[in-house]
Order: C-alpha cells, then structure tokens, then sequence
C-alpha cells in the first residue's frame, strides 16, 4: 500500500535503519544520503520516509510530501555549496529506476550535458 514501508524496499531499511547510509540531511518526512555508485563529485539521493513507488505516484497520492522532496533537494545543494545541480527522478525501468521507491538524485559539482542519455 502506497506510504507503508515494505518489507523487500532497500530504502525503506535505509530509512528505518537497518541498513547503513551516508545520511548528509534529514527531516521528519525526507532523508538524503549519498549515492553508493555515485555519477558525479556529489550524487545524494533524497527520499520521502513513507513508501511511494515512483515519483508519479508520490506525486499523485501525496503532492505535499513530492514539495518535500523538492525543497530537501535545494537545502541539500545549498549545504553542498553547488552553484548549479541537476535534480533527477528516474520513472520505470526503461528510464533507470531500479530501486522502487521514490528518489530524487541530486547531481552537481561538474559540468552536465544534454541530453543526458
């Protein structure tokens, strides 16, 4: 059920504990941690604490947690001093999403190209 933290869902450990994370930020509705297999000098991912598969969903079903995520996203840059970032939600597996749960990948501190595939 969408917002209930699953039992199968790496970032719902990662949340609740159980699994270790580089936490660089958390509130009472996100946390940020750095990306394991990171993309650029800063690639942290940041998460809603409650369960959504996608973005689309997040969206959907909980718009004001989705701003949450969002507005984490600026303070964690401001925090990392980035001047210039690019903020990604990869949706479906066709665009990258492997772990099925909503995350928003904050990516800076070198040059970005387009497109980006």
């Amino acid at each position: 059920m969408a917002g209930e933290p699953q039992d199968d869902c790496l970032f719902c450990k990662i949340v609740a504990g159980t699994i270790p994370a580089t936490i660089v930020r958390e509130t009472d509705t996100t946390v940020a941690f750095r990306d394991i297999n990171p993309q650029a000098p800063t690639h942290i991912l940041v998460i809603p604490k409650a369960h959504y598969e996608n973005a689309a969903v997040l969206a959907a079903g909980a718009p004001e947690l989705a701003a949450d995520v969002l507005r984490e996203t600026q303070a964690v840059a401001d925090e990392e001093k980035l001047d210039s970032y690019r903020t990604v939600f990869n949706t479906g597996s066709g665009a990258g999403q492997t772990v099925w749960h909503a995350h928003a990948h904050l990516l800076g501190g070198r040059g970005m190209q387009w497109p980006p595939g």
